[in-house]
This record gives structure tokens, C-alpha cells and sequence, in this order.
């Protein structure tokens, strides 16, 4: 297990107060001070925790811009963003065991639940332009293969051959050769597991905004699963802001609880919304016997 990432101090309320050029409390101003949190320590699995407009996704983008973590979907930033991210926050990375500072490992990124959502997206257009050029190759097989084409001048060559070619295969040899084949698509929960399959590496820091969005239960369970192993295994550290239970109760993550002012760490049986799910299923216990 690797720490790269030790700690990250948000402003305080002083700090934003004497902001000479803040004429406005404009995202993401005015944001946290108010959660009386500054000071966030990292395990190797760090969680923020909090309902829609908690923050956490926030928290993720801040320490994100402040590391200069790559990102492939972009988010609604701004000038005033940047100038917080600069001016208002610090970050201390991990040292070895001769007192250098570890440099965040190259590679390290962002992965956000849009993401995921363009992943499944551009695989469902390839497939759709796949299938345009099927089509368009099935037209031009059965033009060359029933169609005559005498070779009297050196602009009939090509079509000469495209005839030939057409008269020799079959129509399934022809159409793949020309048009490809389509990629194979599975459910947005497999695709979505194997696209974090795909991302994670050895020796990486990698933030996730909301991973449970596109899992179904049974998904979450497995990518818990990538990320100990990732984790104990790979030297990888994560930060991730969720709302799933499932994520939650990974044995061991530090849990900010961006719900609670101040913002405190807690056991994830502690959270608010983890309460709610055990008191429905025990009030519906007796559906389950």
C-alpha cells in the first residue's frame, strides 16, 4: 500500500475575506470554509462522502487542478476557479525513507462517471459507423459481382479488380474485409468494469467522481475488489468521492462525512444515508425469510 498524496489544506474563511479582488463569493468561494474544513489527511483509500451539492465533487476537482491531473472530460471551470486553486490551497505529498518528497507518479489521473458514460457512447457510434460501412460494402459487392465490366481503357482497372475480387469471395469475407467488425458490446455495468480495468496501473494516484454511477450492485462489488487489489497489491492510492454504500464500507478507507459541519471522519455504519438503507431493509426484514 502507497501514499503519495499525504494531505491537502483548503482557505479559511480569514483567507477568503482578504481576497481584495473577490467581489462576489463565486464558485468555488465560500464553499468549505463554511464546513469548518481545512485540513484533510490521506490513507490509501480516502472517501468524501456527502448528498448531491455536498461538495465532494468539488473537493475532487480542486485537489485534481492543484496536481495537474489529467482529465479526459472536461468540467465547467473558471478564472475564479483557477485563482482558488492557486492562491487558496496547498498540498504536501508523502516523503521516502531518506526524507525526499515523492513526486506524484506520472500517469496518476482523474476519472470522473462522464467518462465512463463516453466510453459506452463512442463504442455504441463506432458501431453504428462499422455498420454504415457494412452496408455501403454489401451495395458494392453485389454491384461488382453481378455487375460487367470490360476492360477497355486503364480507368476500368480498378473496377476491373474490385469485380474480380467480388467473384472470388464471399459476400461475409467481402463485407468484413471492407467494413470491419463490429466491437462487442456488453452491458454499461461490464463495460464500465472493464473500462476501470483498463485504466488502472501500477504506481498510479487515481481520483473517482461517483464510480458506483454506471455499476449495478453486483458491479460495485467487483470494482471494490479491482481497487484492494490495486491497492494492496499495485502500490495505487485512490480518492474517491461517493455516495455507495457498497464503496463506503470498503474495511480500512478514511471517510469524510461532507454532511456534517464540521466535517469529520467517520466509520461508514456512521453516515446518514448507510442509516437509512439499514432501517428500510429492517423494516422490510421479514420479506427476505
Amino acid at each position: 500500500m502507497s501514499i503519495y498524496l499525504k494531505s491537502f489544506k483548503l482557505a479559511s474563511i480569514d483567507m477568503e475575506e482578504r481576497d481584495e479582488h473577490l467581489k462576489c463569493k463565486v464558485y468555488p468561494y465560500g464553499i468549505f470554509p463554511f464546513k469548518k474544513i481545512r485540513d484533510i489527511e490521506f490513507s490509501d483509500i480516502t472517501m468524501f462522502y456527502g448528498g448531491n451539492g455536498s461538495g465532494k465533487s468539488t473537493l475532487l476537482n480542486l485537489i485534481a487542478e492543484k496536481l495537474n491531473l489529467p482529465r479526459e472530460t472536461p468540467f465547467n471551470s473558471s478564472d475564479r476557479f483557477d485563482e482558488y486553486v492557486n492562491k487558496m490551497c496547498l498540498h504536501k505529498n508523502s516523503v521516502d525513507e531518506d526524507g525526499y518528497t515523492i513526486d506524484t507518479p506520472k500517469g496518476s489521473k482523474i476519472i470522473t462517471s462522464d467518462d465512463i458514460f463516453n466510453h459506452v457512447i463512442n463504442r455504441r457510434h463506432d458501431n453504428i459507423k462499422i455498420d454504415k460501412k457494412k452496408e455501403n460494402a454489401k451495395n458494392t459487392f453485389m454491384d461488382a459481382k453481378f455487375g460487367s465490366v470490360k476492360f477497355d481503357s486503364l480507368d476500368k482497372y480498378e473496377a476491373l479488380k474490385l469485380q474480380n475480387d467480388a467473384r472470388q469471395k464471399t459476400m461475409t469475407t467481402f463485407v468484413r474485409e471492407r467494413g470491419g467488425s463490429n466491437i462487442k458490446m456488453n452491458s454499461n455495468g461490464e463495460s464500465a468494469l472493464s473500462y476501470f480495468d483498463k485504466q488502472f496501473e501500477s504506481g498510479k494516484l487515481y481520483l473517482l467522481d461517483e464510480p458506483e454511477n454506471s455499476l449495478s450492485p453486483i458491479f460495485q462489488i467487483r470494482l471494490i475488489k479491482l481497487i484492494l487489489e490495486c491497492s494492496h497489491y499495485c502500490d495505487c492510492q485512490f480518492i474517491i468521492a461517493t455516495h455507495s454504500p457498497f464503496l463506503l464500507s470498503i474495511e480500512g478507507a478514511r471517510i469524510y462525512d461532507l454532511d456534517s459541519v464540521p466535517v469529520k471522519v467517520k466509520n461508514w455504519y456512521e453516515l446518514e444515508n448507510i442509516k437509512i438503507y439499514y432501517e428500510f431493509f429492517k423494516d422490510n426484514e421479514k420479506l427476505f425469510k
